[in-house]
């Protein structure tokens, strides 16, 4: 149900957001291993890597729509923090519209380019007709993919993290339950597995509108609110358009890195397949937080309240930290018993691949937590530049690892393109988030960000007024 994260102890607030976040994702991680685990148990080390070799291409374009509807949520929390529920149902339209639109584009054009994106990344010949496949069908599903993320995203604008969480967790459910049938029942092959979760997204949009429609009036749009102005499409694109392009600038670094795997071999994307997956519970944690904050952040700074952010974004620093060090200490310690599980035995080689990358990103996850938590408060504030400009930097440093490090070093040369992408987004952030900060302390009492060239106005003003050259006025009574 709506709450508001404007009060009580910001920690507090943003952990019991994030909490359901976290589950959420852990479980979306853990239904995509179970697809990994019956894919490569029942079909094979090659189906396997045939469905990993489809992770950038795919990623490329659906992490850009969804990148686009967390951006879209953003105005609605801004609205919903403070108290104007007309703006939320205005941006909701406006997000909807917008996300349709993208969906229609996406399941008309994608499928066109699998075959041809697929071969441009020098996929090796013999996963390429499984690749093929299980790309063309994810694409002609994307409209379940796109505006689940969008309701979800909508509804946890409104302080209601849970409800999403309990959809997801069904949706993961039955795409389980679904994939074994298709695939170790019915003998579908990596077809069944993209089918199955195709499916299962569409039955957890069906839950959403449901529960939107029976409970939760405020999201209701009216007849009047379809009507969304150019400016409102404007504004919801001018942060939608930034966070899905700072999703597919990484997805292309992801591109440059699936070249350089495909060319060491089907062992190499093996193993940074079952790597990923099993690397990805512990970067959806982490991502989990950065999402509460931006949403505190966003709400917060609707209801006028910077005092709030600064404390918020400083404990949700320190619970990253200590999440990254945790985290960071259970995949170094566990990673190759894990690795085992997806891969079976026999398979020594891939095992020491995997836990190699899980090595080298589990000792750098810190920066990593500290990457999300600053980008997600620098977007709940309404900037889009230098979040961007990270996605930028994550780009150079992981097609740099891959190109450079890569040739001379082969598959641990590309290991080392995550940690340098977080490193070299963090030296970006601190500055920029710090400049942030300072403009929110001159904003006490509304919660508007004050531009940069304003803020070194104000503080002039502020100086003059310290040393008497500028008295302050006191109103009558």
């Amino acid at each position: 149900m709506p709450k508001v994260l404007t009060a009580g102890r910001p920690w507090r607030v943003i952990l019991l957001f994030a909490v359901p976040l976290l589950v959420g994702n852990v479980v979306q991680q853990l239904y995509q291993a179970a697809d990994a685990v019956v894919v490569g148990r029942v079909l094979g080390v090659d189906s396997l890597a045939a469905v990993g070799a489809t992770g950038s291409l795919l990623f490329l374009l659906l992490g850009f729509a969804w990148g686009m509807t967390n951006g879209f949520a953003i105005p609605t929390a801004q609205a919903f923090g403070a108290g104007d529920h007309a703006a939320v149902r205005r941006s909701v339209a406006a997000g909807a519209v917008l996300s349709g639109a993208t969906s229609a584009v996406l399941t008309v054009a994608a499928p066109l380019l699998a075959g041809p994106g697929l071969r441009l990344l020098h996929t090796p010949e013999e996963l390429l007709p499984e690749a093929t496949t299980f790309a063309v069908i994810s694409f002609l599903g994307a409209s379940t993919m796109m505006f689940f993320n969008f309701l979800s995203a909508i509804i946890r604008a409104i302080g209601d993290s849970r409800t999403p969480l309990i959809f997801l967790t069904v949706s993961c459910v039955l795409n389980i339950v679904l994939v074994v049938g298709a695939v170790a029942g019915l003998g579908m092959g990596v077809a069944g597995a993209a089918i199955s979760t195709v499916l299962s997204q569409g039955v957890s949009v069906a839950l959403c509108l449901d529960f939107v429609r029976r409970r939760v009036p405020v999201l209701h749009v009216r007849r009047e609110d379809w009507r969304v102005s150019g400016a409102d499409l404007r504004r919801h694109l001018q942060l939608g358009l930034p966070m899905g392009f700072q999703a597919s600038i990484i997805a292309i670094g992801a591109l440059a890195v699936q070249v350089r795997l495909n060319e060491l071999g089907s062992e190499a994307v093996a193993a940074y397949t079952t790597a990923v997956r099993v690397d990805g519970l512990a970067v959806a944690l982490l991502a989990s937080l950065g999402l509460a904050v931006s949403m505190f952040v966003a709400q917060n700074l609707g209801g006028g309240r910077p005092d709030r952010i600064r404390r918020g974004v400083v404990q949700a620093m320190g619970m990253s930290v200590v999440g990254s060090l945790v985290l960071g200490a259970v995949l170094v310690a566990g990673g190759p018993s894990i690795i085992r599980v997806f891969v079976g035995d026999g398979q020594q080689r891939v095992v020491d691949m995997a836990a190699h990358y899980l090595l080298v990103n589990g000792l750098l996850y810190v920066m990593l937590g500290v990457l999300f938590v600053l980008r997600g408060a620098l977007q709940g504030l309404g900037q889009t530049v230098v979040p961007t400009l990270t996605g930028v930097i994550e780009l150079i440093c992981r097609v740099g690892a891959a190109a450079v490090l890569g040739a001379a070093f082969g598959y641990s040369g590309v290991v080392w393109g995550n940690p340098l992408a977080w490193i070299g987004a963090v030296v970006l952030l601190v500055p920029a988030y710090a400049a942030a900060q300072r403009r929110l302390a001159l904003a006490p009492v509304t919660g508007t960000v004050v531009p940069e060239a304003a803020s070194r106005r104000i503080t002039r003003v502020r100086r003059r007024g310290v040393s008497g050259r500028v008295k302050k006025r006191v109103p009558s009574a």
